[in-house]
């Protein structure tokens, strides 16, 4: 990079796509501009530099003190802030260069396409790790571009339908109706628990989160957001019927406007949240979720639904984080035992027990974890989700357990993040009614588009 570049970093005055082109490239220190895989070893020694686990909990915590205690020989400096896009490429320009960083997996792709991160294939043949049996495949093909895998991923919460039997019942609503490939049934029961003041919603018959799950409707309702090479496809015309899908059910709930108002104001993490205070009957909610929902379960009868795809299938998205090496990281091979280590089955299993421990002091009900990896998944499940004594909440646990298996995963791409942006901003206009679906599409493909171009070409 050169001066002008490296003044404009320090300014701030570069967005944070442009300078990846800036910076790409490089094969300083090992580096992976060619795409050729960095060689690793498993040595653990020395001091590696981590920019990770921000705020860590119990299941963060148990992990970490995991690595520091089996690998001795490790000095681990940790850096517990969250991540950021223009702060890490900051940090690349200036060459104050993390050994490992953590991210979400839709930043994998721009950082690997620009070659400031090292593929880790070599990495995980040094330490014995087979990605495809160690992860949910579909989890490692978030981070796999150009057929080598880049970053070590961390969790995969599936999303399902909660269900609130109180207002399912009382409207005489069966599970069987919320059905999210088939509108024709879906839609009656949605209307039939749908309650209004005015214009003004009272209780959502179903919340689709139709921003925040944008693309698992638009994979599931048989979309696409990349190619197979990663180059980006919202003006698909399949995404248009995806987005009027979930326009149609919307609609059925007095529009876009008054619902989005409605929905903000839901006590999300509180005492007094969507579900205890009957304003929804079914949500598409996380994996987690249900953990917030737990203190509550004496107080609501929850259900759970799998998201149906355009065929009538389960599906569901990957989605988390992973960890990666950047271009230039002093010690690449302590970075690439502390990543395998902490996402180990074994560290897994301690964040199990913790998890089990800090259940069992402040109450609630072990939901087990979502690890990413179905060997932990399965692990921790055996010896932690036990029958809660509430039948109703240990279905939901079920079914979460059920459609785990049924991922997709979003595409790698240069510009994940972007697409990911952008397909909530089609996705908004067209419900607004700002834009026709297919002009809302066509706007953010274009948008897309130019920052692949910029990528792609530098």
């Amino acid at each position: 990079m050169n001066r002008r570049h490296s003044t404009l970093v320090a300014t701030g005055m570069v967005p944070a796509l442009l300078l990846l082109a800036a910076c790409g490239g490089s094969d300083d220190d090992g580096g992976s501009g060619d795409g050729e895989s960095t060689s690793f070893s498993a040595e653990a020694t020395g001091a590696i530099d981590a920019w990770a686990f921000d705020n860590a909990d119990d299941v963060g915590q148990a992990r970490l003190d995991h690595a520091e205690e089996t690998l001795t020989d490790l000095d681990i400096q940790l850096d517990p802030t969250g991540f950021d896009a223009q702060k890490f490429t900051t940090r690349i320009a200036s060459g104050d260069v993390p050994d490992v960083v953590q991210m979400d997996r839709r930043y994998v792709g721009t950082y690997a396409a620009q070659g400031l991160i090292q593929p880790l294939d070599q990495c995980f043949e040094a330490h014995e790790v087979v990605p495809d049996e160690h992860w949910y495949p579909f989890v490692v093909d978030d981070v796999r571009w150009q057929d080598q895998v880049w970053a070590t991923p961390q969790f995969y919460q599936p999303p399902a339908v909660l269900l609130n039997r109180d207002v399912t019942s009382a409207a005489g609503v069966e599970d069987e109706a919320i059905d999210t490939s088939n509108l024709d049934v879906l839609l009656p029961a949605v209307e039939a628990m749908y309650a209004a003041n005015g214009n003004n919603p009272s209780t959502l018959g179903f919340d689709p989160q139709p921003t925040g799950q944008a693309p698992l409707w638009v994979l599931g309702m048989g979309g696409s957001l990349t190619d197979d090479d990663g180059t980006p496809t919202l003006d698909d015309p399949a995404n248009v019927a995806a987005i009027e899908h979930v326009k149609a059910i919307i609609d059925a709930q007095g529009g876009y406007a008054p619902y989005k108002s409605f929905a903000d104001s839901f006590d999300f993490f509180g005492e007094q949240n969507q579900f205890v205070a009957d304003q929804v009957g079914a949500q598409i909610n996380a994996q987690w979720y249900p953990n917030v929902l737990s203190p509550y379960v004496d107080q609501v009868e929850l259900g759970a639904v799998p998201f149906r795809d355009a065929d009538g299938e389960n599906f569901s998205v990957a989605g988390g984080t992973a960890f990666v090496v950047p271009v230039g990281a002093e010690n690449p091979d302590g970075a690439c035992a502390w990543m395998v280590d902490v996402t180990s089955l074994d560290a897994w299993t301690a964040a199990g027990e913790a998890r089990a421990a800090t259940i069992a002091e402040e109450g609630g009900v072990n939901t087990g974890l979502f690890t990413g990896s179905p060997e932990a998944d399965q692990a921790i499940r055996e010896a932690h989700v036990q029958p809660s004594g509430n039948e109703a909440f240990d279905q939901v646990i079920e079914t979460y357990y059920e459609v785990v298996e049924y991922g997709r995963s979003f595409g790698a791409s240069p510009v994940g993040q972007e697409i990911t942006n952008e397909l909530t901003n089609a996705m908004t206009a067209a419900l607004l009614e700002d834009k026709t679906p297919e002009e809302a599409l066509a706007d953010a493909q274009a948008t897309v588009m130019r920052a692949y171009e910029n990528v792609s070409t530098d």
